[in-house]
């Protein structure tokens, strides 16, 4: 029975990754190939003129460089938002607290279709035009309700004893807030950036309707789809892979690394206690 189970456990685990990896590799496979249509089948031999053709669409990258604009300025705005009404929350208990977590969660549920029309409409009526700004402010209406979720989930393993210490012993809110609460937060506020960057990045339905004339990635790539896409999009997404990748590792790298020095102080500290 043991070994069935590890059997069925590795077997939905290979056809899971295969389910995956597959798509990313056909798509990187077909920016190699010099067929015109973007497929590895029939190969015609390995070729460049994607990447050449995609460095030199003038296009593709005021796409790039506005796609990241929007994607910070959402972090920036999403991130600080959504900590707060995470802190909001978890400061206050009964129904209230339930119909306010609702609230706040509730953009995410609703389709990008309608919070596009929804924050166009809501401007306009303050004769605020389309554009990126718009962009912005309709991502972060439902991007900050998963920071909230984040690091509302980080807040359940705050020891609120911690906050009444500081407090007798003189500390001002602000310091609370700056020296101990924020601290403990710092990771989750991290993976909510992160999380607010890349959902940025890939959203499509609020930033077609909000964007004015303006391009961003998911949108060119749209355009191309209905014009006649080439391989130069799977150019564009072999190198978008190959970025994630490298910062992924890196992070990876990163996190082994604080966590070798901070099993390393533990058990610094266990040996000085003993001693």
């Amino acid at each position: 029975m043991h070994r069935n189970r590890n059997f069925l456990f590795h077997l939905y685990m290979g056809a899971f990754l295969l389910y995956m990896l597959v798509p990313l590799l056909v798509m990187g496979g077909a920016a190699f190939n010099a067929s015109k249509l973007p497929t590895i089948y029939p190969w015609k031999g390995w070729t460049d003129e994607w990447f050449i053709a995609m460095w030199a669409d003038n296009r593709i990258w005021i796409a790039f460089r506005n796609t990241l604009l929007v994607a910070l300025a959402v972090a920036a705005i999403a991130v600080p938002v959504g900590t707060a009404g995470a802190i909001l929350v978890n400061s206050i208990g009964g129904r209230v607290r339930g119909m306010l977590y609702g609230l706040m969660v509730a953009p995410i549920l609703v389709p990008g279709v309608v919070i596009g029309i929804s924050t166009l409409l809501f401007w306009n009526q303050f004769g605020v035009g389309s554009g990126l700004h718009l962009s912005v402010l309709g991502q972060v209406s439902y991007i900050a309700s998963f920071v909230m979720l984040l690091v509302l989930a980080r807040l359940q393993s705050f020891d609120q004893g911690l906050e009444e210490a500081a407090l007798d012993l003189g500390a001002s809110h602000g310091q609370v807030m700056r020296r101990i609460l924020l601290p403990h937060l710092y990771p989750a506020i991290g993976a909510g950036a992160a999380i607010s960057f890349f959902q940025s990045i890939e959203n499509f339905n609020v930033t077609l309707f909000t964007r004015g004339g303006a391009d961003t990635l998911t949108v060119y790539v749209f355009s191309k789809v209905r014009s006649g896409i080439t391989p130069t999009i799977n150019a564009l997404a072999f190198l978008l892979i190959m970025v994630t990748l490298l910062l992924a590792i890196v992070y990876e790298v990163r996190r082994r690394r604080i966590a070798t020095i901070e099993a390393a102080r533990e058990a610094e500290a266990r040996r000085a206690e003993e001693s």
